[in-house]
């Protein structure tokens, strides 16, 4: 259903080059954001309280091209499954026979093309990730993920900005670091993810009827993205059985994101000493943008993702300040702790449900200064 190899191939060759360096300062750059992982892996670990690995392998540092490889594999190791799962399930078609590979061929060809412009746009934004889903190693043994820096979008944003280079990297990987403290430290969190993921892919509508009308909904959301509205694809192609499913995983994502964002500034000017500034000037330029990048933000569905970085934060900051750092940690215990959308809204609701009410009478001083 997709051509993986394609996918590759579009998207290194659409892809924008990076900000012009020499090769010894991008062996400095490289060098640096290795270190400064590191050290940010310590501060989390401190911070945040999470039994997450004591000696973690090195961040994998790549450029743009490199970024796009890693995610193909990663939506490989997730999708083939389940493409398999949803062909036998839609059964030979209609064409049937060599007539149906001749269309899934020439099908999969077009889709490899889109996902590869698809992830040539995200390509020169993104920082880092921490990748959760690997194809398995020499020993057929699957690795528990990889925390990823993209170091020409690193240089980019910093030079953009005009803020202190060492303080700009040591804050972005305090956020990746977050990511991988929350994977390797809660045992069940990556297999829920993953769990949301497939039944949402699982749940989708094979009928053709009603795959033709979540066309028309697709081609209404383009126009109305580009009109300047909150329409985006990812809300025009579900089912009605995604959206809930969807609405689940939206919540985890938003609270890890959220929390990924409340320690890069928690940690403290100590840390990064100008992390007032950077935050400042990293927001606006979250903000900004060409029409037509805010166009294809919205279509996408990334200002959605700006929206849960800002929510989810606000979620983690009001919980510490009620019930402190191991109050809030409770929401780790178990998919049930999670927040919902609503408890993300208003975390009293959540406190109440999980921690309990006399928690917030019972929290430490310092908990209202986080």
């Amino acid at each position: 259903m997709i051509d993986w190899n394609v996918a590759v191939q579009a998207g290194t060759r659409l892809v924008r080059p990076g900000p012009q360096v020499s090769h010894a300062e991008a062996r400095e750059v490289v060098a640096e954001l290795r270190e400064l992982s590191k050290l940010a892996h310590g501060h989390v670990r401190d911070f945040t309280g999470m039994a997450s690995e004591v000696d973690p392998a090195p961040a994998t540092i790549v450029d743009r091209p490199g970024w796009i490889r890693a995610n193909v594999d990663g939506f490989r190791v997730v999708l083939e499954p389940l493409m398999e799962q949803m062909s036998e399930r839609r059964g030979a078609g209609p064409l049937g026979g060599a007539g149906n590979v001749v269309v899934q061929a020439v099908g999969s060809r077009v889709t490899g093309m889109q996902v590869g412009a698809i992830l040539a746009y995200m390509a020169s934004r993104v920082l880092g990730q921490y990748e959760l889903f690997l194809p398995p190693d020499p020993s057929g043994r699957a690795p528990t993920g990889r925390l990823t820096l993209v170091a020409p979008n690193i240089v980019h944003v910093e030079q953009e900005l005009g803020v202190d280079a060492r303080d700009f990297r040591l804050w972005v990987c305090l956020h990746e670091e977050t990511h991988r403290a929350q994977f390797t430290g809660v045992p069940w969190l990556r297999e829920y993810v993953q769990d949301q993921m497939t039944q949402f892919l699982l749940a989708s509508d094979l009928d053709p009827g009603v795959m033709l009308d979540r066309i028309r909904d697709a081609a209404e959301a383009v126009a109305d993205a580009v009109r300047g509205g909150d329409a985006n694809l990812i809300d025009a192609i579900q089912s009605p059985e995604q959206r809930k499913i969807l609405d689940r995983l939206t919540a985890v994502m938003t609270l890890v994101e959220g929390h990924g964002d409340y320690v890069m500034d928690a940690v403290g000017p100590e840390v990064v000493p100008s992390v007032q500034q950077i935050r400042s000037r990293f927001q606006g330029r979250r903000d900004g943008g060409s029409k037509l990048d805010k166009t294809i933000r919205r279509l996408l569905g990334i200002d959605l993702k700006m929206k849960q970085y800002a929510e989810g934060s606000r979620f983690v900051r009001r919980v510490v300040a009620e019930v402190g750092m191991s109050g809030f940690n409770q929401v780790w215990d178990s998919p049930e702790s999670l927040p919902t959308h609503d408890e993300i809204k208003e975390p009293a609701l959540w406190i109440g449900r999980v921690v309990g009410p006399q928690a917030i009478d019972a929290a430490p001083p310092e908990a209202s200064e986080a």
